[in-house]
């Protein structure tokens, strides 16, 4: 590992390349704040990828790529002289520093729930109107439902104990079952809304983060969909040739490969 010196020195680098890079690439040159937008929700989306797989090398490669992204968003601020990189950094320092009042003042805290409450509070003090504001509308649904959870619960408003939130869970799938024999499109998604809010809710309650858990199945029924295509070619069928029974076959062969399989 380098030296909280040779850590220094590597960002010195990168800032010493973005300068170069903005000053004589073509490319570089015509980047704004809205032509990298898009670029850098996909290598947020690239890390996140990265980190399910627990691919650590990967991981370090597309951590790189996002610091990338600051720095060239910093250089553009201060071309424009509306910031820098050190205006960025010390935005987030002095942040940090007033948001742990029970490391840089004289607050006590017991435990980690008290300091997310803490974290809240002060937020409010800072002007913030109401405790979602921090929530991006542009969040996918079902991490904008884990964040809101977070931040309300962060002022107490939340439930006491999970059995509380799975019997929510089970009334609100009761009431969606009951517009499902009504048949009514509009009140069954209004109802499976609830079903999802309330499913988010209670892998909060244990810990588990419901888009992480999704997108491991996601992955895993990719994996287990492409044997199966293999083991069809190999018998040189197409799946639409294939009965439901054969595929069972080797969707079950699937489900027993090994998890480095899965990766």
């Amino acid at each position: 590992m380098n030296s909280r010196e040779g850590q220094l020195k590597a960002f010195d680098r990168l800032l010493t390349i973005m300068d170069e890079l903005r000053a004589q690439c073509p490319w570089d040159k015509k980047q704004t704040l809205q032509t990298l937008r898009h670029l850098t929700i996909e290598e947020t989306y690239e890390l996140g990828d990265a980190i399910l797989d627990n691919d650590l090398e990967e991981v370090k490669k597309e951590l790189g790529d996002l610091l990338l992204h600051i720095v060239f968003y910093a250089k553009i601020g201060s071309e424009t002289k509306d910031f820098d990189i050190a205006d960025v950094a010390n935005e987030i320092c002095d942040k940090l520093i007033n948001r742990h009042p029970h490391i840089y003042g004289d607050v006590k805290v017991e435990n980690e729930e008290q300091v997310k409450e803490n974290w809240e509070n002060i937020k409010l003090k800072e002007g913030k109107k109401s405790v979602l504001e921090g929530v991006p509308n542009s969040l996918p649904a079902l991490v904008k439902a884990n964040r809101i959870q977070e931040k309300v619960a962060g002022v107490g408003f939340d439930w006491e104990k999970p059995e509380q939130v799975f019997e929510k869970l089970q009334e609100e799938l009761a009431e969606f079952q009951e517009e499902v024999k009504v048949d009514d499109t509009d009140k069954m998604e209004a109802e499976f809304g609830d079903v999802l809010f309330s499913m988010v809710n209670y892998a909060r309650f244990l810990n588990i983060s419901p888009e992480n858990a999704l997108e491991r199945t996601n992955k895993k029924f990719i994996k287990r969909f492409q044997f199966l295509e293999t083991k069809a070619k190999e018998q040189n069928k197409t799946l639409k040739e294939m009965t439901l029974a054969e595929m069972d076959i080797f969707w079950e062969q699937a489900k027993k490969l090994p998890k480095s399989f899965s990766k």
